[in-house]
């Protein structure tokens, strides 16, 4: 008998092939109140997450970056800003809401022509193998249907010693911090959603999403399957996000 695959979509198991459709009804939905709810959720610190990621990138002049589920464009602002002449990014979206969203604020913000808008899946990128220096995806790798198979996609399209960097939540280890990040999470989370994006159950998959992502320790197993080297992780406010690390040698 013929076995389906499947894909947590929160703490639901659905068929992987029904997965996609799910994640990019969620983010068509909350793409305009995407940023907001961002700064409300986390009080501004996702900014301060972001900012030392491209800290420890360290971004350099003709560098070509590759930003996975970077919709609104958030990360390649921060490098283009910081890297200086000659840098390039293409901000890589499988949902055409969250780029059309993007691009309209860069437009606001007055983006040159370094950042470039490319709708395409994180586990079959249109992009050439060998071609980028860099590879971020931010707060996007838990919303893939296979880990796995995007992960490969990275190393695939990274240039010899290219870096890949994830940021995303993590698990957090005080038990303290872990029982009150879990009462916000559940309990205040889905009812901002509710409020301010008009969509509880977008943030309560959101919340869900978290808790089944691979910890830590799997994750950089992963990454070594996939590839990668010199894989490290960062934890950043008592482990609710992480910066993961890998290069491709």
């Amino acid at each position: 008998m013929e076995t389906k695959e499947t894909a947590d979509f929160g703490y639901r198991r659905v068929p992987a092939a029904e997965h996609t459709r799910l994640v990019h009804g969620v983010f068509d939905r909350v793409a305009r109140r995407y940023d907001l709810m961002n700064d409300l959720m986390s009080g501004g610190i996702h900014r301060l997450w972001k900012a030392q990621l491209i800290e420890r990138l360290g971004p350099r002049p003709g560098q070509l970056l590759l930003d996975v589920a970077g919709g609104t464009g958030d990360i390649a602002r921060r490098f283009v800003a910081r890297a200086g002449g000659g840098a390039r990014v293409i901000v890589c979206d499988i949902n055409h809401r969250m780029l059309e969203v993007g691009r309209a604020r860069g437009l606001d913000a007055g983006d040159s022509k370094a950042i470039r808008w490319l709708c395409g899946d994180a586990e079959a990128l249109p992009v050439a193998d060998a071609s980028v220096d860099v590879y971020t995806i931010a707060f996007g790798l838990r919303n893939v249907t296979r880990i796995p198979a995007a992960l490969a996609e990275a190393w695939r399209v990274l240039k010899p010693g290219g870096r890949f960097l994830c940021l995303e939540f993590s698990n957090v280890e005080m038990p303290l911090l872990r029982r009150v990040y879990d009462l916000y999470s559940f309990a205040v989370v889905p009812r901002l959603g509710a409020a301010v994006a008009q969509d509880r159950d977008a943030y309560q998959y959101l919340v869900e999403s978290i808790r089944r992502f691979p910890r830590r320790g799997r994750l950089a197993a992963l990454m070594r399957q996939a590839g990668f080297d010199q894989i490290t992780a960062r934890p950043l406010s008592g482990g609710i996000a992480a910066i993961h690390s890998g290069w491709r040698l």
